[in-house]
C-alpha cells in the first residue's frame, strides 16, 4: 500500500510543466502528468496547466481511451477564450480557467469585467483572475468577492516572482493581499517565484523567492485571525522549524483560503515536503 499525501497538501501543486523555465514538449509534458497521476503522491497534484493556445495540439498527444483533466492559461484575449474551450477535444475536463486581467498599472477593472461575464457562460467551471498587486488592487478583489458570493465560481491569482525583482512581493505587501482575501472570504492561487518550500535567495539571480510553506502557514494564521505584521513574519522566515510545525499541526484539515500554485516541477516540490516530513515519502508493502 503506498503512503498518501496529507489532506493539507491535496491539490497544491499545478502542473506547469509546459510553462518556464521548465518548457516542456506537450507530448513530455502529457505524459509526464499522466505518470504523477498515477503515483503514490497523486493527491498532491492538481491539473495540468495548459495555454489557450495549446488547446488544439492536445488530440495529436493523447492516446484514444486517455483523459486529461486541464486548467488552461488564458495566453489568448478574453473574447477569444471561450471560443477555445468551446473546441477542447472531449477527453479534455476543463478544471479551471485563469486569465490576467491588466497589465501592472493598469486599471483591472474592465478586464475583470469581461472575464465575469466569460465565468457567467461556463456554467461551474472555476475561473481565476490574476490581478496585478498595483493600481486597483482592492476595488478587483471587492468585485470578485460580490461575483462569487452572488454564485460564480471565481477566485483571484496573484504573482509572486518573475524576472524583475518589482514581481516579487516583500512579506508585508504578500501578507497584506493575504489578509484582504481573509476578509473578503476570497480563495487564492499564485504563481512564479515557489520553488522551494522554504523562503530563500537564489544564487544566481539575487531574488529573494517566497517558499510556498511560509505561504501555507501565513494562510493558516491569516485564517485564524491573524493580521498583516504576523502573516508577514511568517512569509519573513528562513528558519523551516516554525512553519513546518505549523503546517503539521493541520495536515489531516483542509487547506483553508489559499487554493494552490502552479509549478513547472512537480518532484522539487515533493522532495521538499518528504526532506520536512510532511508527506511521508516511499512504499509499504
Amino acid at each position: 500500500m503506498s503512503t498518501q499525501v496529507p489532506r493539507l497538501f491535496a491539490g497544491l501543486v499545478d502542473d506547469a510543466a509546459v510553462f518556464p523555465p521548465g518548457s516542456a514538449a506537450l507530448p513530455d509534458a502529457v505524459t509526464a502528468h499522466l505518470r504523477h497521476r498515477a503515483g503514490w503522491y497523486a493527491d498532491l497534484v492538481g491539473p495540468l496547466l495548459l495555454p489557450a493556445s495549446a488547446l488544439p495540439d492536445l488530440p495529436d498527444v493523447l492516446a484514444p481511451e486517455a483523459s486529461l483533466a486541464v486548467g488552461v492559461i488564458g495566453d489568448v484575449p478574453v473574447g477569444r477564450l471561450e471560443a477555445a474551450l468551446a473546441e477542447a477535444d472531449a477527453r479534455v475536463t476543463v478544471r479551471q480557467v485563469e486569465a490576467p486581467v491588466a497589465k501592472r498599472g493598469e486599471d483591472p477593472q474592465p478586464g475583470l469585467a469581461d472575464l465575469l461575464k466569460l465565468a457567467e457562460r461556463l456554467a461551474g467551471t472555476a475561473v481565476y483572475a490574476e490581478i496585478p498587486l498595483t493600481f486597483g488592487l482592492l476595488n478587483a478583489l471587492d468585485a470578485l468577492a460580490a461575483a462569487r458570493a452572488g454564485g460564480l465560481p471565481v477566485a483571484a491569482k496573484f504573482r509572486t516572482g518573475g524576472l524583475a525583482a518589482e514581481l516579487f512581493p516583500t512579506p508585508v505587501e504578500l501578507a497584506a493581499v493575504i489578509c484582504a482575501c481573509r476578509d473578503r472570504e476570497l480563495p487564492f492561487k499564485l504563481t512564479a517565484g515557489l520553488h522551494q518550500a522554504i523562503r530563500h535567495r537564489d544564487p544566481e539571480t539575487g531574488f529573494t523567492h517566497h517558499g510556498f510553506v511560509n505561504v501555507l502557514a501565513a494562510a493558516l494564521a491569516a485564517t485564524g485571525g491573524a493580521e498583516v505584521d504576523g502573516v508577514a513574519e511568517l512569509l519573513a522566515v528562513t528558519d523551516p522549524l516554525r512553519v513546518v510545525e505549523q503546517a503539521r499541526a493541520h495536515q489531516d484539515a483542509e487547506r483553508p483560503l489559499w487554493v494552490g500554485y502552479g509549478s513547472c516541477s512537480i518532484s522539487e516540490p515533493l522532495t521538499d515536503l518528504i526532506r520536512l516530513g510532511l508527506v511521508n515519502g516511499g512504499y509499504e508493502e
